[in-house]
Parts: C-alpha cells; sequence; structure tokens
C-alpha cells in the first residue's frame, strides 16, 4: 500500500501544512492505508441533488458519473489533486470489492457490535448513516453467499431487517453527508489490523440474524 504507519502522521500533518480538506485526508487513508478505491459522490442540499438531474432518484447518495475514481494506493498528493476536479464532493467507497457489506438498522447493530465483541468474534469496521443504518465490512463475496447461508442456519423464512450490499452499490463515507441527512460516522473505525483481514459472512451473519430477529418480535 502507498503509505507505512508513519505515513498516517504525514497524512495528518500534511493537511494541517497545506490545508488539505477532511475528505481529501479521509481519501489518502482509505486508499493509501485500507487499501480501498474511491468514488467522488454528489451531494445534496433542501432535497436537490448536485448531479443537476430534478428528477434524482438517490439524491446525494450516488457517485458521479462524469468524475473518475481514485484507485487504491493513490497519494495524499494525487487524491488533492483528484478532489480539486470535484470540489464538494462526497466520498463513496464501491462495495464488493475489498468488501462486502452487511446493512441493518443502526439499534440493532449497536447492539449486535456489543455481543459480538463479548464473543470475541472477529471484526472489520462499522459505520453509520444519518438514515439510521449500521454497516459491518465483511470479506467481499458475501452478497452472493447470503441466501445459502441464511438458509444453512434456518434464517431463510424469517423477517429480517438485513440486507446485504455487494458488486455495484456504494456506500457513504465518514466524514461525508449522506443524502443531505448528515455525515456518516464511524461505529467502529478501520484500522490497520481490520480493513485488509476483514471476517467471512458465515461469522458474523448468526448473530446479525439473531439480533435482527429480535428487535422485529412483539
Amino acid at each position: 500500500m502507498g503509505f507505512t504507519i508513519g505515513g498516517i502522521r504525514d497524512i495528518r500533518s500534511g493537511t494541517r501544512r497545506r490545508g488539505r480538506t477532511s475528505e481529501c485526508t479521509a481519501v489518502a487513508e482509505f486508499t493509501g492505508l485500507w487499501g480501498w478505491d474511491v468514488v467522488p459522490g454528489a451531494r445534496a442540499a433542501a432535497g436537490r441533488c448536485s448531479c443537476g438531474d430534478d428528477t434524482c432518484a438517490t439524491p446525494g447518495a450516488h457517485p458521479l458519473g462524469f468524475a473518475a475514481e481514485v484507485p487504491a494506493g493513490a497519494t495524499l498528493d494525487e487524491a488533492a489533486r483528484a478532489w480539486s476536479l470535484t470540489p464538494g464532493a462526497a466520498v463513496l467507497l464501491p462495495v464488493g470489492r475489498s468488501f462486502d457489506i452487511f446493512d441493518i438498522a443502526e439499534p440493532a447493530g449497536r447492539k449486535a457490535l456489543v455481543r459480538m465483541e463479548r464473543m470475541g468474534l472477529p471484526l472489520g469496521p462499522v459505520s453509520a448513516t444519518p438514515d439510521g443504518r449500521a454497516q459491518f465490512f465483511v470479506a467481499p463475496g458475501a452478497a452472493s453467499q447470503l441466501p445459502q447461508l441464511l438458509y444453512r442456519m434456518g434464517w431463510d423464512d424469517a423477517d429480517l431487517d438485513l440486507h446485504c450490499l455487494g458488486p455495484g452499490d456504494h456506500i457513504t463515507a465518514p466524514p461525508s453527508s449522506h443524502g443531505g441527512l448528515g455525515p456518516a460516522r464511524w461505529l467502529r473505525p478501520p484500522s490497520l489490523e481490520t480493513a485488509n483481514d476483514l471476517p467471512q459472512a458465515k461469522l458474523l451473519l448468526g448473530t446479525l440474524a439473531y439480533i435482527c430477529h429480535r428487535s422485529l418480535a412483539p
């Protein structure tokens, strides 16, 4: 990857010296430290999307079609140059490459996170959206495996507020605003130990399904 552990300090001190935006710092960390691709995304204000389409179905929550991706390994200077072409863009992460996402309601996600930590389960990053969703990062391939895994675990007929995002999907990365509702944030931030050693879907799915089921029970 593009940075060493000491590079974290270089990113942040460089930001202070040169007045970089928080988005540029985030992009450089995602690409250089965690090895994730980044996509410039639209923003929304008063229900209107910055993409300019008055009929946009997902205002402030989709990639900008004309903007180039910033690939994994990009440096702070490369991230700054890319973001200077799309000032004010949100930071989006493409799903289905380095990770897939289990998406559940945030209250259930917080309960599941506490339970998993007590059980000593391996965990990756966990983010939260301003519209009340918790997003668990898992190894890629989870989206295609989900129906079979739910069947094997006996949850295939259950009414679960549990979804899996995979190839073709994007999530809003902290600290960017999602859909004009406010910033995404970390419930469990990425680290050098977890960003590229994500848990397999089957290790977390049982607990997530159980908590989701309990949360929906009368």
